[in-house]
């Protein structure tokens, strides 16, 4: 029989998301002894994912994964199709009858909210908004930070929320060269922030961060780290959990907050407050955000299940601005099942299961969407080759059945008026970023529209990084 991996039918896989475990689910696929033909779908013209909108602008080392994302999309039998909604310009279901397997990478887009009174107060946002605002993000393009307020909150004590508490603390200067959105620049050039409290509702051992991000508060041009030695003391729980053998990289963490609370008191321009077992209970103002009321905790239960029980003591921190930052979920798809309690597509082994539990042939989850926001950006590796395994073994029950793949999407997203960009599209879009960065002194100079994108695709033959002429023909 003709069946999917071979030559003369090779698999049509559908990636939907082209994140790190789109990319690493494609390297996979091309990885295994099968002939295979990867599509990946992106609903910007950009790819990358959070690597790009959500790797903190002065972190440009964890952005060379992007050059491994940049080999794989060079391979044979790679097609790059951005600017396509999945679910608004092709459904689902019209996605099956194109390919033998769709693979959703489509990460977890949205944030968890507090669920607290006056959440929705004017100056309450989300750390994803702030976070894409600052990156560029198209979607995050208008929002409106106002920082003309002393006293900003962080909630959460993740690596993200140490991202936004050192974007807010650091000079123009020390952010000018880097490849921050330049309306962000000038905003944050402005700020009148002087106090920075990141939050956290447990203990300093419990804290998500890591020491290397958290040093960094520590190594500010104009901005000193605050810590109490009291907050520091630990419960015999947490003793327990600091001492045990797997909790090296905290032990690491509770030495930088032990060096930081061992400070003199500082005298630069900005401090950043780092205080534990608090959590946010209400925001209160007229219209705005005036005070977060934050409750005291206590820590209960044996060492690595402890959980934070509110003491009755409460307290009002008077800010203008509050960022939670306390996880990521995913998003339902028209046509998929969701399972709202977790954020993700319900799934066995990366197979996406329906409510009922039965598996649905040739659909596939990895990366967030499959497990939920955690780990870091390596992770996606070889959560998406246990997917791509789990696929993989499944070949077999697609024997005799054949696939269009883009030459039946393309035709049908072109009938609908919808620009696909092509791979080659966007390294003329990444040609013109890093031509207008140069120019401006900064490493990129990122589009930060996705009409301003599609414009640079009609602008005359300029040349890539590599020196090479990139021309506005579809590739």
């Amino acid at each position: 029989m003709n069946n999917p991996g071979t030559s003369n039918n090779p698999v049509r896989a559908a990636i939907i998301g082209s994140g790190p475990s789109g990319f690493y689910a494609a390297e996979a696929l091309f990885a295994s002894n099968q002939a295979v033909l990867v599509d990946m779908f992106e609903r910007l013209p950009s790819p990358f994912g959070l690597v790009r909108s959500g790797v903190a602008p002065d972190h440009p080392k964890l952005k060379e994964p992007i050059r491994v994302y940049q080999e794989i999309a060079e391979s044979a039998g790679f097609r790059f199709l951005g600017n396509v909604t999945v679910g608004r310009d092709i459904s689902v279901e019209e996605m099956r009858a194109c390919y033998h397997v769709l693979i959703f990478a489509c990460g977890a887009q949205t944030d968890r909210k507090l669920g607290i009174p006056g959440e929705h107060l004017a100056g309450s946002h989300a750390a994803t908004e702030f976070v894409g605002w600052y990156n560029g993000h198209p979607d995050y393009r208008d929002l409106q930070f106002d920082l003309s307020h002393e006293t900003a909150v962080v909630i959460g004590q993740g690596n993200v929320a140490v991202d936004v508490c050192r974007i807010l603390c650091k000079t123009a200067d020390e952010l000018a060269h880097s490849d921050i959105a330049s309306h962000a620049l000038e905003v944050l050039a402005e700020s009148r922030i002087r106090d920075v409290y990141m939050i956290g509702r447990r203990g300093p051992v419990q804290a998500k961060f890591t020491h290397q991000e958290l040093r960094e508060l520590g190594e500010l041009a104009d901005c000193d780290p605050v810590v109490s030695t009291e907050e520091l003391e630990l419960n015999q729980a947490s003793s327990e959990e600091l001492l045990d053998k797997g909790s090296r990289a905290i032990s690491k963490s509770y030495a930088v907050l032990q060096s930081f609370a061992a400070r003199p008191p500082g005298t630069r321009r900005r401090r950043c407050h780092i205080r534990f077992l608090r959590s946010p209970l209400a925001l209160e103002g007229d219209g705005k955000l005036e005070r977060a009321l934050l409750g005291r905790n206590r820590l209960e239960g044996n060492p690595f299940h402890q959980v934070a029980r509110d003491t009755g003591s409460v307290e009002a921190l008077a800010c203008g601005a509050l960022f939670r930052s306390v996880g990521y979920r995913g998003t339902p798809l028209p046509g998929l099942p969701f399972d709202e309690a977790q954020g993700v597509f319900p799934n066995r082994e990366g197979r996406i299961v329906d409510a009922r539990g039965t598996v649905l042939p040739g659909l596939y989850a990895t990366g967030w969407i499959k497990r939920g926001p955690t780990g870091i950006i390596g992770t996606n590796r070889a959560d998406s080759v246990a997917t791509v395994e789990a696929l993989l073994a499944d070949l077999p029950d697609l024997a005799g059945v054949t696939r269009s793949g883009a030459d039946g999407a393309m035709p049908l997203l072109q009938d609908r008026g919808v620009r696909v960009v092509s791979y080659r599209d966007w390294q003329k879009v990444d040609a013109a970023e890093l031509q207008r960065g140069e120019r401006a002194g900064k490493a990129r100079e990122k589009f930060t529209r996705v009409e301003e994108m599609l414009r640079v695709l009609d602008s005359p033959s300029i040349r890539n990084a590599q020196g090479r002429t990139i021309s506005g023909v579809h590739a």
